[in-house]
């Protein structure tokens, strides 16, 4: 074999390696294949080993997980005049159906842009008829109309909105301190009225504890004298039935020595005191208990 068909085997072999090479195309799980033949579509393809015709067949591939694109800080005037900058991002995703991924490469130039754009557009739309208050306390109604529009607009790209999401809505600084001003006003009005409150509670609960210690007091006292006024009556009713007792004693034991009796009581007095009894040398001891109970020891003859 001569030299010039040696060198013509090992061209063909490198050809027909490179023509190989150029014909397999492996595809990921993240991802779904167009084939286009001389500039047209000919075939859906999907993950896997994918086998072209070198120079005739192209494969384009489309990535069908999530994306996320920033649609920029822009400035937006709002219903009150102000300049608000505003900025969001957007989830999406193309469907991974063979219509839907065709609709991705050829229903739209660059979905990318386009979505940005679309996004750019709704939001400028949707601010501009709000003030900026509003627009501060209704993001959850800004990020729905956001959602629906770009879901409608982007039905025929063959992609799905996932969500939208307002990344931040800044007015500009003068109304940004002014906010911040009032804010920290209504924070320390609310401080202030949760002190009062509290202090109120504090006295409210102290007032109650010594209204009940006062309560408590009066009742004490109150019983206390009740006590001692059934002390009282209990002593003055046992008086009284001793005196009632002696008078009935005095009556069936002592009829007609009346006069011994008044004695014997002064005498019983006397000893209760621990008096001294001086007795004159002329006078008997019952002549002198006598005088002291008043009580004349000689009466007069009749």
């Amino acid at each position: 074999m001569s030299a010039g068909a040696i060198i013509g085997i090992v061209v063909g072999v490198v050809v027909l390696f490179v023509l190989i090479l150029a014909s397999v195309r492996t595809l990921r799980p993240t991802s779904r294949g167009l084939v286009e033949r001389f500039g047209r579509y000919n075939r859906f393809v999907n993950p896997g080993i994918v086998f072209l015709i070198p120079f005739i067949e192209h494969l384009v591939v489309v990535n069908i997980t999530e994306n996320m694109i920033d649609a920029g800080l822009q400035e937006i005037i709002t219903s009150d005049s102000l300049n608000a900058q505003v900025d969001a991002q957007v989830y999406f995703k193309v469907r991974s159906d063979e219509d839907s991924v065709k609709a991705s490469q050829y229903n739209v130039f660059n979905y990318m842009r386009q979505i940005v754009a679309l996004a750019r557009t709704t939001l400028r739309n949707i601010i501009g008829t709000m003030t900026l208050k509003d627009a501060n306390s209704e993001r959850g109604k800004i990020n729905t109309a956001l959602y629906n529009n770009l879901a409608t607009e982007t039905k025929s790209w063959g992609l799905e909105i996932v969500r939208t999401e307002l990344k931040e809505i800044n007015p500009p600084t003068d109304v940004q301190e002014t906010m911040n001003k009032v804010v920290k006003a209504a924070n320390e009005r609310v401080a202030a009225i949760d002190f009062a409150t509290a202090r109120e509670t504090q006295a409210d609960g102290e007032r109650r504890a010594a209204i009940k210690v006062a309560e408590g007091q009066r009742q004490a006292a109150i019983l206390q004298a009740e006590g001692q006024k059934q002390a009282k009556v209990l002593v003055a009713d046992g008086e009284a039935q001793a005196i009632k007792l002696v008078n009935e004693a005095a009556d069936k034991y002592f009829v007609g020595n009346a006069q011994f009796l008044r004695r014997l009581q002064a005498v019983e007095q006397s000893l209760t005191n621990n008096s001294k009894i001086v007795v004159p040398t002329d006078s008997s001891l019952i002549n002198v208990i006598g005088g002291l109970a008043g009580i004349d020891s000689n009466p007069p003859k009749k």
